[in-house]
């Protein structure tokens, strides 16, 4: 009966509804990491998302050399789900590092926004945003490619 409820649990994550191109995104709030609220609002255009540590890393990299205020000029945002990180090593080390970045990490603590959109691990997951309306998705999984794509978005 164990085994049954464990499968049963891991499968839930499959039904879970992911958002469709022509839907209108569900409002969500989260910190940053300098504990400042963002609502998503109708004036994102670009959602970033990382499931994971790796697709962190990727969208590290993608910013290098680029100046505060990068991806607000595009009108994007960047949500990291941190759930799986130990609560300990997130307040002492990951989230103070983070402060260093040149943009702004929305920390999703409790896995409950990113776990809205379908993605990967090891990837950032773009959704393209029209008035809080899914207008498209891609996923990337070299910074030099999200480097680009941003780059794109500006014009």
């Amino acid at each position: 009966m164990k085994y049954a409820a464990a499968l049963l649990l891991s499968l839930l994550p499959l039904l879970a509804h992911a958002v469709q191109t022509g839907e209108t995104l569900a409002p969500w709030t989260l910190l940053d990491q300098y504990d400042q609220p963002y609502s998503l609002g109708s004036d994102t255009r670009i959602l970033l998302v990382a499931r994971d540590m790796d697709g962190a890393k990727l969208m590290k990299a993608a910013l290098a050399e680029q100046p505060k205020g990068y991806l607000e000029a595009r009108s994007a945002v960047f949500v990291a789900d941190i759930q799986r990180m130990p609560a300990l090593i997130s307040k002492l080390f990951a989230i103070p590092a983070m402060r260093d970045y040149s943009y702004r990490v929305l920390l999703d603590r409790d896995g409950q926004v990113a776990s809205r959109y379908a993605g990967e691990e090891g990837q950032v997951l773009w959704l393209s945003l029209d008035n809080g309306v899914l207008v498209g998705q891609k996923a990337y999984t070299a910074a030099d490619d999200l480097k680009a794509a941003l780059e794109q978005a500006s014009r």
